[in-house]
């Protein structure tokens, strides 16, 4: 093999282990997001589990966010919250950051 083929097996290596990392984060983002909007509609320690695995779930629609915040602003309309666009999307980004850091601490 070649130095050439070392260093491209080494570059498809390192994407798929980013690829998976990635995965890994958004589903703990997704599941950080599901216990916040759970706190907020006041669910049950045991409620807002069950709901933070529904929001995983949710994510696996399609691809994109669009899914899962769908999915939280229904949640949020149909329990009477108020909450904007802006500010589910900021906690959706906040909390996705806490994740990646989380998933590269190996948390």
């Amino acid at each position: 093999m070649t130095t050439f083929d070392d260093r491209e097996k080494g570059f498809e290596t390192k994407f798929a282990l980013d690829q998976e990392q990635e995965f890994k984060a958004m589903a703990r983002r997704n599941k950080l997001l599901g216990l916040w909007a759970a706190e907020k509609m006041g669910l049950s320690p045991e409620s807002a589990e069950d709901y933070a695995k529904a929001v995983v779930r949710a994510d696996f629609e399609q691809p994109g966010d669009e899914d899962v915040f769908r999915k939280i602003a229904g949640d949020f309309k149909g329990a009477g919250i108020t909450a904007s666009e802006g500010e589910i999307r900021s906690k959706m980004d906040e909390l996705a950051s806490i994740a990646r850091d989380e998933i590269r601490a190996g948390a």
